[in-house]
């Protein structure tokens, strides 16, 4: 499960259109399960075609994407490569779980409980190899740019932040503040209304800042200090200390210098980390990423909008409405003829 900073992180509460002409990296596999969760009929059922695939993702991307790209923002969809093996036990713990939750949103849809069935569909969310190739045929279609990870996509969003490639990474984890993102914005696909869990309320979600400066200095740490509190508190790679909560962990990297130090310090309270601290350190100061220049970024960026490709992919081939979606990709190609012109007037000078 990936690290909890809820209660440390300082986040800004903003509007999306603070973000005209930014770039920013989109953790492509968070929004993905975002997507596949919260895109269901009542009890629980994904949207689906006539041939049965599962298109919930895709009017996902589709219609949040361009409300991006209507804001000025320019979106980088960051899609994960090979996961580290240090993340093999969480990803056998969340099948598992996914597993349990299908079997109980089935029970509570046959005995009629619509909101709990609901409630575990959302839990038993999977993205599987066709919801990410049909995820990237849309976003080639659209004309949006993304990349693969050589390993996390988090990891390279957050290094292309880090670098100055992009202004900010997009993800609703805070591991990527740990791997190093400078400015991390959240709910940026999750915005606007939303009913809470088992709950006959409502709230407004809106999109979050998290500077990693200023929390930091909000903190009174440094960047490996953050990553030592992470480590205690348990991430996607290593389990967190039993009995060390984010006040704790707080504490005690504020009076320390080193791994050995932290470890000295846990020894004493009768605590231990299961695995290597070491390792996991490691994983979040230098993560396995594709490096890259401006140049090759704005070769990737250098994309444009297929209108008719777009319209027989999302219609004649997945049964959305052809009026709502044709009316929403011809304003997408109406962005993408001023992106072009601004490239041109910039290249004249």
């Amino acid at each position: 499960m990936a690290v909890d900073l809820s209660k440390l992180a300082l986040r800004n509460k903003m509007e999306i259109g603070e973000l005209n002409g930014k770039r920013v990296a989109i953790d492509a596999y968070n929004v993905l399960y975002q997507f596949i969760s919260i895109i269901r009929q009542p009890d629980g059922t994904p949207l689906h075609d006539s041939n049965g695939e599962v298109t919930s993702h895709l009017s996902g991307i589709f219609y949040r994407t361009i409300e991006m790209v209507e804001k000025g923002i320019e979106p980088i969809y960051v899609f994960d490569g090979i996961p580290s093996k240090l993340k093999e036990r969480t990803i056998s713990a969340r099948i598992k779980r996914r597993e349990e939750a299908y079997s109980e949103w089935q029970k509570a849809k046959e005995s009629g409980r619509i909101e709990e069935a609901r409630s575990y569909a959302e839990q038993s969310a999977r993205v599987d190899r066709k919801i990410v190739e049909s995820s990237k045929e849309l976003l080639n279609l659209m004309g949006i740019p993304h990349i693969n990870a050589p390993s996390e996509g988090e990891a390279q969003a957050s290094v292309m932040c880090r670098d100055g490639l992009v202004y900010a990474a997009a993800s609703q984890d805070y591991d990527t503040l740990l791997f190093g993102a400078s400015v991390v914005i959240r709910n940026l696909t999750l915005s606007g209304r939303r009913k809470l869990p088992k709950k006959n309320v409502y709230v407004d979600v809106f999109p979050e800042r998290v500077d990693l400066e200023e929390t930091l200095k909000g903190l009174g740490i440094n960047r490996k200090q953050l990553i030592w509190v992470g480590i205690m508190l348990g991430t996607d790679f290593n389990s967190g200390v039993k009995g060390i909560g984010p006040k704790t962990a707080l504490k005690i990297v504020r009076g320390i210098e080193s791994i050995d130090e932290l470890e000295s310090v846990l020894k004493k309270r009768g605590a231990e980390f299961e695995s290597d601290p070491r390792e996991v350190e490691q994983l979040f100061l230098n993560p396995e990423v594709k490096k890259m220049d401006k140049k090759e970024l704005d070769s990737v960026l250098a994309t444009s909008v297929d209108i008719k490709g777009l319209v027989d992919f999302m219609c004649a081939k997945h049964d959305f409405s052809e009026d709502r979606i044709k009316k929403f990709a011809e304003r997408l190609g109406e962005r993408d003829v001023i992106k072009r012109q601004k490239g041109i007037d910039a290249w004249m000078g």
